[in-house]
């Protein structure tokens, strides 16, 4: 019969935070394993020491690697997975002769913890628990006494290896905060927190629950002296000390409210006019992948909303801009092209946004963007249509659909297809098939610019409707609309009509 296997939670560092379980499993234990640093003893073991059976078979388990260079010809992450697959071996081995091991834990065995790679690999074979057990975030909210969040507040636990940008969006998109694994990131975190307003109020904890434990304002820490035991708490309270409401007094004019669009993809396809427009705005509003695309930066505030509530979102832009806050409503791709931009201007028509100036600047567009990759499909005359029938019906589509076919125009097609609607392309390439040829060549570009970008070159009889989604652009040639050799689509300027003619 095999042992069990127990993953035991200690709790961060003080042991009378370890639970009466978690206690009770240690001294019955036969063998009690613990991670180690390199050079350094165990923490976990140092918490439970006066627990650990004097005839316990104690397993430590010592990491070959932190952060370090290693000659694994794997590098770290080879070397890392040959130590667990290593560790895991061990403690197998007492398991298959019937003794219950337990793997000590700092903190909760499953929040940031090394014994998550032995349950990995050994749950699936060992009968095994996990007993939980305070966390650090706990201690460190306890030790300075302040509320992380409160009723519907928003809590985000952050590891500070993140990429700063990324971190100083994720800091100005939450309430309340934890950021972890700090160390030598701590001077990038500390950036992080300023660019997204949150320095302030932000509070640094170390070894929380120890007898070394000290805390105090992030902005008042020496970086040279951060260990990796420890992390900073920002309050849900925090994000609104800093509110953007004007202060009373004299009403401001109204400011120019800018409509920008940010390209299909990467950011090197943003303009450097959107670039500058967006360095000088106090506020980013639009639907949330977007927003998320412009870098965080101190004194931007972020309104990112659902897909779905653009003239809501345009309202909120306008108010803002009323106001005197200066205000970019971004878009992908052009913001002109079933875009926010005419949402803008439909919310705008309300009297009480007259006297708000809008400008748009312009974007590269998805059409654009897929159109380059395959060559010159759009090189003569073209249409482009939406598929959605969410604010118009399908006949309307559908007779826009055959105009467009009539008159032998490359068509470009935005929003194919979508969970919700799922029939329309396939009603699209019937209705098209009625006027085109079946050999029609077309160009399906799904996430241009994207890593997972991909460009299919195929035919309007050969076009795989259900491999179609939300994130394709579509373009149907026209009767002139050839390929090269080489596999790219192009659409002369002329017809051969003309061209005889001429």
């Amino acid at each position: 019969m095999t042992g069990r296997l127990y993953g035991v939670g200690l709790g961060p560092g003080d042991p009378e935070l370890i639970t009466r379980k978690a206690a009770r499993l240690i001294a019955e234990a036969d063998v009690v394993a613990y991670h180690a640093g390199v050079g350094k003893q165990s923490n976990a073991r140092r918490i439970a020491a006066e627990l650990i059976p004097a005839d316990a078979i104690e397993e430590e388990l010592r990491y070959p690697v932190t952060t370090g260079a290693t000659s694994h010809p794997g590098g770290y992450a080879g070397a890392m997975a040959d130590f667990y697959e290593e560790s895991a071996a061990r403690l197998a081995a007492h398991l298959e002769a019937g003794r219950t091991v337990v793997v000590l834990a700092e903190g909760d065995p499953l929040f940031y913890g090394s014994y998550m790679y032995m349950h990995d690999r050994l749950s699936g074979r060992f009968e095994t628990e996990v007993v939980p057990g305070v966390t650090s975030v706990a201690a460190a909210t306890a030790t300075v006494a302040s509320p992380l969040v409160r009723q519907t507040d928003v809590l985000t636990i952050l590891p500070g290896t993140l990429p700063e940008a990324e971190l100083a969006r994720r800091l100005a998109d939450t309430d309340g905060a934890i950021v972890m694994k700090l160390g030598r990131t701590f001077p990038a975190v500390v950036s992080a927190l300023r660019q997204a307003g949150r320095l302030d109020g932000a509070l640094y904890v170390e070894r929380a629950s120890m007898a070394e434990e000290r805390w105090l304002p992030v902005a008042d820490v020496d970086p040279s002296t951060v260990p990796y035991f420890s992390l900073i708490v920002v309050p849900g309270d925090t994000a609104r000390s800093g509110s953007t409401t004007p202060p009373a007094g004299p009403p401001r004019a109204a400011a120019e409210l800018l409509v920008v669009g940010l390209g299909p993809g990467p950011d090197h396809w943003i303009t450097p006019e959107v670039t500058e427009a967006l360095a000088g705005v106090q506020h980013v509003v639009g639907y949330a992948p977007y927003v998320n695309r412009v870098p965080q930066r101190e004194g931007l505030t972020r309104h990112a909303s659902g897909n779905t509530v653009e003239v809501d979102r345009a309202r909120l832009a306008l108010d803002l801009a009323r106001d005197g806050e200066r205000v970019a409503v971004v878009s992908g791709g052009d913001a002109g092209i079933f875009g926010m931009a005419a949402a803008v201007f439909e919310a705008a028509e309300d009297e009480a946004y007259a006297d708000v100036p809008i400008r748009v600047l312009p974007g590269l567009s998805a059409v654009q963007a897929v159109a380059a990759r395959a060559g010159a499909p759009i090189g003569g005359d073209f249409a482009v249509m939406s598929l959605s029938d969410r604010l118009k019906p399908w006949e309307l589509i559908e007779r826009r659909l055959r105009a467009i076919a009539e008159a032998d125009l490359v068509l470009a097609i935005y929003n194919p297809a979508s969970r919700s609607r799922t029939t329309q392309v396939a009603q699209a390439k019937t209705v098209l098939l009625e006027h085109r040829d079946p050999d029609t060549l077309v160009v399906v570009g799904r996430d241009v610019g994207r890593a997972k970008e991909s460009l299919t070159i195929t035919t309007l009889a050969k076009l795989d409707t259900d491999a179609i989604d939300m994130k394709c652009l579509l373009l149907i040639g026209a009767s002139g609309t050839r390929a090269t050799a080489a596999g790219q689509v192009w659409t002369p300027r002329f017809t051969e009509r003309s061209r005889a003619g001429s």
